[in-house]
């Protein structure tokens, strides 16, 4: 919340400055008061340059009257060939269709060199290939490019030693279990941690069942197609998330067959899981990921709990107690959206959409399904009302620059307190309307 406050009032801040140096023969200060810089591509920063887009179109030029629209400019500055590059190709070009028509600036292939006070340094590859440095003046960035580790997971991964490999996020395998840390004793999920893809490196665990019934050591064994199966049911036991690339096992088992045998020796098992490795990809770093892993630590936990008597009393304190008791993680994809000005899209793997007002309810009505409590509900579709009405509300919270504190405008204060008074009594009358009909249904059959 305070981060929002600072943007919020970053902009305002920004927004206001132009009209103090109008008066400026400075034309490059000007028009850099009102250059506004997302760096990063991705659903946040796409999502926070189409909402600073609708404040500063909407709201801003009614706030400061002697600032033109066409004085105002807003960048987003993306690595790769197109913003939301982890959605269908369709939707991305459709976003920068959007952005295009509401003159938002998208530079692609572009990376950002250094920030300073009053514009940001990138490079730009040409049509040629060639990497130029180019510069736009700014007067207040966002960076969105992605997730750090904190200080704690730092700390926590150099501890752990080269049990952690990964420079980004803590290292976990498909139980959610932080590699390197005593079995079963610490978990990661949330955008702290990734799940280990490392099929291949576990093949002699997924033979050894075959190698204990012939009675062979699993580096020195051929199995054949029956064997292929059950070794491919122990895969997608314990990395779930290859299951999607173990479809067609005859044509897996034929393909990597090499001397057409009819049987796979270690070496061409070994090759097969590796592709597999290859194809399966980091889980995505968003809240929804986030919160099926909580969801399944909190249900494992209880089938720990209720399994931990027997255990004790059989002493079985020892060995892959998760594996034991529970399945491992497994992450479904239940599609991703994005708000890009007055337009939303939607990708369902497979299933998407894009579009105009209809897409934007859309949007909304899965927002207002996943807010927790009536009141946040009613709340926010009053504030969506309202702001339908009467647009935006003015800032209420205002930011100090000089002593960097933040204080409380009254007035407003006072205003949106009445507001939040009306919209009580409102819900209240809108509830008594809504009951009456049953209390008299109620009071007359009781006669």
């Amino acid at each position: 919340m305070a981060d929002e406050v600072l943007w919020r009032n970053g902009i305002g801040y920004k927004s206001n400055e132009p009209t103090r140096v109008l008066n400026s023969t400075s034309t490059r200060e000007h028009f850099g008061c009102l250059s506004f810089v997302v760096c990063g591509g991705g659903p946040t920063g796409v999502e926070f340059a189409a909402e600073l887009f609708d404040m500063l179109n909407e709201d801003l030029c009614n706030y400061y009257p002697r600032i033109l629209r066409n004085e105002i400019s807003v960048h987003v500055i993306q690595s790769r060939g197109h913003i939301l590059n982890t959605y269908d190709e369709t939707l991305s070009k459709y976003a920068e269709a959007r952005f295009a028509k509401d003159s938002v600036d998208i530079l692609t292939n572009s990376r950002v060199k250094e920030v300073q006070k009053d514009k940001i340094l990138f490079t730009q590859k040409d049509e040629n290939g060639n990497t130029v440095t180019k510069e736009i003046p700014m007067g207040f960035c966002l960076w969105s490019t992605g997730v750090a580790q904190t200080e704690f997971s730092k700390k926590l991964a150099e501890k752990l030693g080269e049990n952690q490999t990964n420079r980004h996020a803590l290292e976990t395998d498909t139980h959610l279990r932080l590699v390197g840390a005593p079995l079963g004793d610490v978990y990661a999920i949330g955008d702290c941690s990734t799940v280990q893809n490392n099929v291949s490196d576990h093949i002699v665990s997924f033979l050894r069942t075959v190698a204990w019934e012939k009675g062979k050591d699993p580096e020195k064994m051929v199995i054949g197609y029956g064997d292929w199966r059950g070794v491919a049911k122990r895969v997608k036991q314990r990395f779930p998330q290859a299951a999607e690339h173990l479809k067609r096992l005859d044509k897996l088992f034929e393909q990597y067959d090499k001397d057409k045998s009819g049987t796979l020796d270690f070496s061409e098992l070994q090759e097969l899981l590796k592709q597999i490795d290859g194809k399966m990809t980091s889980l995505p770093a968003t809240a929804q990921r986030a919160n099926q892993q909580g969801i399944y630590l909190g249900r494992k936990f209880n089938k720990l709990a209720q399994a931990a008597p027997g255990m004790e009393l059989n002493r079985l304190d020892y060995g892959d107690i998760d594996d034991a008791v529970y399945k491992a993680f497994s992450y479904t994809n239940m599609g991703s959206l994005a708000y890009v000005g007055n337009a939303a899209i939607f990708d369902f793997g497979g299933l998407n959409f894009a579009g105009g007002l209809v897409a934007v309810y859309l949007w909304r009505a899965v927002y207002f399904s996943q807010s927790v409590s009536l009141r946040t509900r009613i709340l926010l579709a009053m504030d969506w009302t309202k702001r339908a009405l009467f647009g935006r509300g003015k800032t209420m919270i205002m930011l100090d620059y000089k002593t960097k504190s933040l204080t409380i405008n009254r007035s407003h204060e006072l205003l949106e307190q009445t507001l939040r008074q009306r919209q009580a009594h409102i819900i209240d009358y809108v509830f008594k309307i809504a009951i009456f009909p049953f209390l008299f249904h109620v009071h007359v059959s009781s006669k």
